[in-house]
């Protein structure tokens, strides 16, 4: 599990978002993400949700800077 510390925290359904939490990726997740439709980006999205815990609409709230730190840390999971 890797925790993302937000520089730009956000308000979602009146609670004060400051970190996310994703856990490790597997296989399953790779399969619901290509048996979703819609574009890469929200297919990614989705992936990022499930592995938070948290709804893609959370997800979408996140500032652009925030979202790049997430990307990076599902990244070095692959890595």
């Amino acid at each position: 599990m890797k925790t993302i510390e937000l520089t730009h925290k956000i308000d979602y359904e009146g609670k004060e978002i400051s970190s996310i939490t994703i856990r490790r990726p597997k296989v399953k997740d790779m399969l619901t993400a290509q048996k979703t439709s819609g574009t890469d980006a929200e297919k990614e999205i989705l992936t990022f949700a499930n592995l938070a815990e948290v709804t893609p609409t959370l997800v979408e709230e996140l500032d652009l800077f925030d979202y790049q730190k997430l990307q990076k840390a599902y990244q070095d999971f692959l890595s």
